[in-house]
């Protein structure tokens, strides 16, 4: 054995396990991250269902939908704010525009913040008491007319 070459062998087989870790490390991000539930809003145009991830750490309650490029129709975030408390949220660090739907403790819409400004640390306030906040693509409540009084169905309701 060229005992030169073994250092370097060594070496490398360390970086070639720290990139595995970090491989393996994003793959289960990824995986978690595409942990979707179902979750349905009856409106007068009939229901829409969108496929949600939870928020429900106060880690992933603080970093939300923030750093990501795009955010697919259909798709969305549900913050867990349990118990029904007034609620503020503000778009630092988030690149794309939201309609941010606070929703009470039944499951009747409460509010509705349309197209948010991107980047904002302006405060978007509940105006009430609000047990959850779902974040979609902005322009998706006028896009199916969804309205404040409108049911949410999801298991954090008490529903499906």
């Amino acid at each position: 054995m060229n005992f030169d070459r073994y250092p370097a062998w060594t070496l490398a087989r360390g970086w070639f396990a720290a990139v595995l870790v970090a491989v393996a490390f994003v793959a289960a991000s990824a995986v978690q991250a595409a942990n979707f539930q179902p979750l349905e809003i009856a409106t007068k145009n009939g229901v829409q269902v969108f496929a949600v991830e939870m928020a429900t750490t106060e880690e992933e309650k603080q970093t939300g939908l923030m750093y990501r490029k795009e955010l697919a129709d259909g798709k969305g975030m549900l913050f867990d704010f349990s118990p029904e408390q007034e609620v503020t949220m503000w778009m630092k660090n988030t690149y794309i525009s939201l309609d941010m739907i606070f929703i009470r403790a039944d499951g009747r819409i409460l509010r509705i913040a349309e197209n948010t400004e991107p980047m904002s640390t302006k405060i978007i306030p509940s105006r009430g008491l609000a047990k959850a906040v779902l974040e979609v693509p902005a322009g998706t409540a006028q896009k199916y007319g969804i309205r404040p009084g409108d049911r949410v169905a999801h298991p954090l309701f008490g529903g499906k």
